[in-house]
């Protein structure tokens, strides 16, 4: 017998898209992963989608920068980047340099959403390969 997954949906990890993984996600998690997927196009322009770990994912130049995921008691947001991770803002959440965890019955913290992906953006765009 199998462990059951901490990931919010069940078809989820198998996801080829992302627009399967929010389809498979269930409907609580759904408009939050909407919410968090919109945040990140805004915040860095030019980066493309794409499914990387299991989980989405915006790249640039082809190489993933920021993942979100949706897990049973919280949204994902990965990673922290080293320029947010002593910000008083990523301090009101449960948080490490590889992940910022928000739970599933609060708002999303959409600003802060978005500057985590504007700094990150930023970080892939200075360390070009």
């Amino acid at each position: 017998m199998s462990k059951p997954s901490s990931r919010a949906g069940s078809g989820a990890r198998k996801s080829a898209t992302v627009d399967a993984y929010v389809a498979a996600a269930p409907v609580e998690a759904r408009a939050g992963l909407r919410r968090i997927r919109q945040a990140i196009r805004a915040s860095a322009p030019g980066a493309e989608e794409c499914i990387s770990y299991g989980v989405p994912a915006f790249s640039l130049g082809g190489r993933p920068f920021v993942w979100f995921a949706a897990w049973r008691p919280h949204w994902s947001l990965y990673p922290v980047p080293r320029s947010l991770r002593r910000d008083a803002r990523i301090a009101a959440y449960e948080a490490s340099k590889g992940t910022l965890r928000f739970p599933l019955d609060e708002p999303l913290p959409i600003p802060l959403i978005k500057r985590v992906a504007k700094a990150l953006s930023a970080e892939r765009r200075a360390a070009k390969p």
